[in-house]
């Protein structure tokens, strides 16, 4: 899939963008654009110009105001028209967690520029983005108890690990919309920027990333910081460490590494993605828990 109606994707300075484009709709969600992401998301990985990713909405008013409400094609919001026989029929999964699992997934750097609202899956699809930053006129909202369905997107998961227990709690519980402030001071969001400053101020915390940092090292770091806070014991955390420091320390980035260091100079790293990734990635499918 290349040809996006509901989304904008480019690439430029090894920063992919993905621009959630319904704007006249308030960037609401469809099954089209459940599509078009997740296809956006395979395409990042794959493409080793591509160093980090900034998702926000298109216009001023919404990054995504939740799920489109209105009838796609006859059908109701959230249910599936088809009987099933049991919950492990793909048809019984969540739209918003295939995309939330997908973005946990990916090799690179997330960061979510939060321009407007963002309510149901537009507060969901934010959870597995590594870096928030919100408009001081964005508002935010777990607002499934209110229409009378479940979270959505792993938010259970997610959102107790960024925000802690108590607070996802209220926030869910309640369903309530707040503002931008209240993100802010709860740690949903990292900084919030006027309009005008929120895509530089995204832009600019991916360039520090893409201009400094190992394209490798940040793809095991990334899957590293998301995984194993989950783990039973921090023994867990040292073999996984012991094993991904044996093998980058024998790589051509760690050499560049140094060489960069002493030398005073920009580092050009030379390992990729797409084909240097070390022998023990992924470890959660391997048996290194022994």
């Amino acid at each position: 899939m290349t040809d996006y109606t509901q989304i904008l994707y480019d690439v430029a300075d090894n920063v992919a963008t993905i621009t959630i484009n319904r704007p006249e709709k308030m960037n609401a969600f469809t099954g089209k654009m459940l599509k078009e992401m997740i296809d956006a998301f395979v395409r990042i990985d794959a493409d080793d110009d591509v160093r980090a990713v900034v998702v926000t909405g298109a216009g001023e008013r919404a990054f995504c105001a939740g799920a489109d409400l209105t009838p796609e094609d006859g059908k109701k919001p959230f249910a599936s028209e088809d009987p099933v026989e049991d919950y492990s029929d793909p048809r019984v999964r969540d739209g918003g967690g295939l995309l939330t699992l997908r973005i946990f997934q990916c090799l690179k750097p997330v960061i979510g520029a939060i321009n407007g609202v963002a309510v149901g899956v537009g507060a969901t699809m934010q959870l597995p983005m590594d870096i928030r930053l919100a408009s001081e006129t964005a508002r935010f909202g777990f607002v499934f108890a209110r229409r009378g369905i479940a979270p959505d997107g792993a938010a259970s998961w997610f959102l107790p690990h960024i925000v802690g227990r108590p607070l996802a709690l209220e926030w869910c519980m309640t369903g309530r919309v707040f503002d931008a402030q209240e993100a802010l001071a709860g740690g949903l969001v990292r900084s919030l920027h006027k309009p005008e400053d929120l895509l530089p101020a995204a832009y600019a915390l991916a360039k520090e990333i893409v201009d400094n940092t190992a394209p490798v090292s940040i793809a095991l770091t990334r899957q590293m910081l998301w995984q194993i806070p989950n783990a039973d014991h921090p023994m867990e955390a040292h073999k996984i460490d012991s094993r991904l420091i044996y093998n980058l320390a024998k790589s051509a980035d760690a050499a560049e590494g140094v060489a960069s260091f002493l030398q005073k100079r920009a580092p050009a790293y030379p390992n990729k993605v797409s084909t240097d990734m070390p022998d023990t990635f992924p470890w959660w499918e391997e048996p290194v828990y022994k």
